[in-house]
């Protein structure tokens, strides 16, 4: 019964790593149910037993399905591509399936972790705007350059792919910490065009079970 059971995604409406789970389940056309686990109320409601009997690492999302359940978004997504192929989100092209990987870890290991909130509550809260700034400019300065040379309509070419997953969130968070992205062109147009279509709209923090109600659209 728990493998045809529909899944359950334990997220936070802002989490970018949340965001990349829900764009895949949105573009493979996956019904799920939201479980929202706020990381602020009462001190953090991933700090609860119960939800650290799912997820020991205390962070969001966490997918069940198909009887198990899955922590760490890129691992995630990985088994949603392998279990429902389609659309693929993975390049058939070795060299660009490598390009896609190489852009997907920079942000979710090494811009997304310097400024998520476990990180910044050690900072101090009269730090946290500058070092979040820092991380996640100094992570674009980088990215910009790498997309210069890979990026079609996309990341990777003219197809959506765990790369754009990445990148979206990621930009959420820049426009949320002020971050100024006039000097990350290619950065800009690839974020934008992805913003138009559908499982990135729908999917979007704003339109969130959790989400609150000022920041509805």
């Amino acid at each position: 019964m728990a493998e045809t059971a529909k899944p359950i995604l334990y997220s936070y409406y802002r989490s970018s790593c949340s965001w990349r789970v829900r764009i895949a389940l949105a573009l493979k056309g996956i019904a799920y149910e939201t479980k929202p686990i706020n990381l602020i109320k009462d001190g953090g409601q991933q700090f609860s037993e119960e939800f650290q009997a799912l997820n020991p690492m205390k962070q969001v999302p966490a997918l069940k399905i198909d009887g198990i359940t899955i922590c760490q978004s890129l691992a995630i997504i990985e088994y949603l591509e392998e279990t429902r192929p389609t659309p693929r989100l993975l390049p058939q092209d070795p060299k660009k399936r490598a390009s896609m990987r190489m852009i997907s870890d920079i942000i979710a290991g090494g811009i997304q972790p310097l400024q998520n909130l476990s990180v910044l509550k050690q900072v101090g809260q009269e730090n946290q705007l500058t070092w979040a700034q820092t991380a996640i400019s100094s992570g674009f300065n980088a990215l910009e350059k790498i997309l210069q040379s890979t990026a079609g309509k996309y990341c990777v070419g003219d197809e959506v792919s765990v790369a754009d997953l990445c990148l979206v969130p990621q930009v959420a968070n820049a426009e949320r910490f002020k971050v100024d992205c006039i000097p990350y062109p290619t950065i800009s147009r690839i974020n934008k065009t992805l913003l138009a279509l559908e499982a990135f709209q729908v999917t979007h923090p704003c339109r969130q079970p959790d989400t609150p109600p000022e920041l509805r659209a």
